[in-house]
This record gives C-alpha cells, sequence and structure tokens, in this order.
C-alpha cells in the first residue's frame, strides 16, 4: 500500500503537479471495474499514483428513483501528474469509455465508472470541457470524505477551508458507508 501522505511534487518528476480523482461505480463488479481504472492510469505515461482512500459505499444522488437501490462504490486516487489538463481529462474519457462508459442524456444515469478531476495543483480552469477545481465537490459527501483520508489539510483553488473542515461542514446523509480499507 502507498503511504497516503506521500508529500508532492514527485523527486523522481520535479514538474509533477499533484492531482485528485474522484471514481464511482454502480454497475457491475464494481470493485473489479475501479481496481481496473486504477491499473490503467498507473499506466498512463505522466501519471504515477501516490495515494487511494478506502473505498466508500456510497447512495446516488440526484438520480431517478428507478436508480435509487444501486449503491456507488467511491474513492480518490492522488496522483503525481505531468500531464495538460486536457490530455489527463482524455486520457480519463478514454478509460471510463473502454470500461464500459456509455454517455447519455441523463447525466446521473447507472454507469460501471465515473472519474472526474478534483485538482490539478493551483491549477483553475473553467471552459466548456473541463472546469477545474471540479465545480460540485465541497456538497458531494462521497467525494470529500474519501479525499479527506488521504489529503485532510489539503485546501484546494478558489477554497479557504481544508478537505478535513469542508468534510466537518457537510451533512451526513446522503450516506458514506465505508467498504473496504484496501483495494
Amino acid at each position: 500500500m502507498t503511504d497516503r501522505r506521500t508529500p508532492l511534487p514527485d523527486p523522481a518528476a520535479p514538474d509533477a503537479l499533484e492531482a485528485g480523482l474522484s471514481l464511482g461505480s454502480n454497475l457491475g463488479d464494481r470493485r473489479a471495474t475501479l481496481c481496473e481504472a486504477r491499473r490503467r492510469l498507473a499506466a498512463v505515461d505522466g501519471l504515477r499514483v501516490v495515494a487511494c482512500s478506502p473505498l466508500y459505499e456510497t447512495e446516488p444522488v440526484g438520480v431517478k428513483a428507478e436508480y435509487g437501490a444501486l449503491r456507488f462504490l467511491n474513492a480518490v486516487m492522488i496522483l503525481a501528474c505531468t500531464l495538460t489538463p486536457a490530455a489527463l481529462s482524455a486520457h480519463v474519457h478514454r478509460i471510463e469509455d473502454e470500461l464500459g462508459r456509455r454517455r447519455g442524456t441523463d447525466r446521473y444515469a447507472p454507469r460501471p465508472i465515473d472519474i472526474d478531476i478534483l485538482y490539478i495543483g493551483s491549477t483553475v480552469l473553467r471552459d466548456d470541457d473541463l472546469t477545474v477545481p471540479h465545480p460540485q465537490w465541497t456538497a458531494r459527501r462521497f467525494v470529500v470524505q474519501p479525499l479527506a483520508d488521504v489529503r485532510p489539510d489539503l485546501v484546494l483553488p478558489d477554497q479557504a477551508l481544508t478537505c478535513r473542515d469542508v468534510l466537518a461542514a457537510l451533512p451526513l446523509e446522503p450516506g458514506v458507508d465505508l467498504f473496504a480499507r484496501e483495494w
């Protein structure tokens, strides 16, 4: 297991920025899909896995009632990244597509994999293709809990609070339950 508090930047890649990704799955073998996404991300040139949060089982948020029973597994990965935001986004979308993600009009439909870029160093980016930091990260316990596990003292751009403080301010519902410490 990687030390969850490994400092960045990576001494082997001094130009690397810390990037945080949120991963989720609520279809199929959720754990296996998340493990495969992690493996594929680790294989990308320009990315190195620094830390992975525990897995949490979470209630779906914002979904149609018919999907309410399809609970997610969620986790956060911290990476040392030498890619541009656009290149990282392209790799994330390719991996999602390869693992069976199908995009449609219902943004919250069940999916075998969902990977969101939470942040890339101190980058602030807002365009039609990518917004960094992720615009909804502070409102989602299923993102903030695992992020606070691996980077509790991190303060993201455009934010005054640490991840630990953001977590403390969130309501306890919808629920986030520990599923597995290691994956």
